[in-house]
């Protein structure tokens, strides 16, 4: 019985893909944003406006389980419970060919990682507009 258990909290826990998160800088916190609401970017320069960093994410998975689409899905997720309304991404980095061998050999960890900066990005400024003045007769 006891055998059977560790086998199934190994399948669970290797089907999961877990990200973890590092608060930066001094910005306020915020609440939490839909993760449907959160924007991913792959490089800082695309980012439209003025924007603050909320925290480092680091996410990862087995790699048969944690596709891409997933691991971005999970770090829009946290960056959105953090207060974040967007994401940098950084690098995906692959298991090397003889960790997913040893995977199905031996069944030791073969991970996809996966790494960016989630950010608060200000809203667009709104402009003043003043009515115009009409002269006095």
């Amino acid at each position: 019985m006891r055998a059977v258990l560790l086998l199934l909290a190994s399948v669970f826990l290797t089907g999961c893909i877990v990200v973890g998160a590092t608060r930066v800088g001094e910005g306020a916190i915020r609440a939490a944003i839909p993760p449907d609401k959160v924007i991913i970017y792959r490089t800082a320069a695309q980012v439209p406006r003025k924007f603050e960093e909320v925290a480092l994410l680091n996410a990862k998975g087995d790699y048969s389980y944690a596709k891409e689409e997933k691991i971005y899905a999970k770090m829009r997720e946290k960056a959105g419970e953090m207060g974040a309304n967007g994401i940098i991404l950084d690098s995906i980095q692959e298991p090397t060919t003889a960790s997913k061998i040893a995977n199905l050999l031996l069944g030791t960890p073969a991970e996809r990682r996966g790494k960016a900066v989630a950010v608060y990005i200000q809203p667009p400024e709104v402009a003043q507009v003043s009515a115009p003045t009409v002269p006095a007769r």
